[in-house]
């Protein structure tokens, strides 16, 4: 188990990567969804004032700062009107699954029931910029992504003993992270289309 220092560690290095891509945004080359960081910037918040109820120690940092960041790029999208992306009815479905997940957690207002209603926001907010990462790849950058799952992983290494509430959203994150690294960095959409004929 590593000391508690290393979230903030790990914090750092997921808010460097997030800082890059608030820069390549504003630059243009990269285009967020900006339902999915509007809702990033919302559900971890409440994810993070559960975990403040249930007790979560430092490890709420992780969490805190995975909210925080998406608003500043949800932010930074507005600076360069070339890093709009169109948002579809698609997105608006998803962020509309993802706002009735946040009206449940509002009804029940129970710690775990909330983290767990906070992982179904948020993942269904996730369901726009994952499929984005898949079919246009060019219109992200991977490092930032695989940058917030090695932060993940060192708050996980922190923690002594592993309960729902201390560490189910932290192990979402590492998850969605993972995936749209990975959809980015090896284009695997566009390795999983099936080829046309000529």
């Amino acid at each position: 188990m590593l000391h508690s220092n290393f979230i903030i560690i790990g914090t750092l290095i997921g808010a460097a990567g997030s800082i890059a891509y608030v820069t390549e945004t504003v630059k243009g080359k990269v285009k967020p969804n900006r339902v999915t960081f509007l809702l990033w910037s919302i559900v971890p918040f409440i994810a993070f004032s559960a975990q403040i109820r249930q007790g979560v120690g430092l490890e709420a940092l992780m969490t805190f700062s995975t909210g925080f960041m998406p608003l500043t790029v949800f932010i930074a999208s507005f600076v360069n009107l070339q890093a709009v992306w169109k948002v579809t009815w698609f997105d608006l479905t998803c962020g509309v699954l993802s706002l009735v997940g946040l009206m449940l957690w509002m009804i029940t207002k129970v710690g775990n029931v909330a983290i767990f209603f906070s992982i179904v926001a948020d993942g269904l907010a996730a369901v726009p910029t994952i499929v984005k990462a898949c079919r246009y790849p060019d219109t992200e950058i991977a490092w930032p992504w695989i940058a917030t799952v090695v932060g993940v992983i060192l708050t996980l290494l922190t923690i002594s003993k592993f309960t729902f509430a201390n560490c189910g959203f932290i192990l979402y994150i590492l998850v969605v992270n993972t995936l749209i690294f990975s959809l980015v960095q090896f284009r695997l959409g566009e390795k999983l289309q099936p080829k046309s004929k000529s």
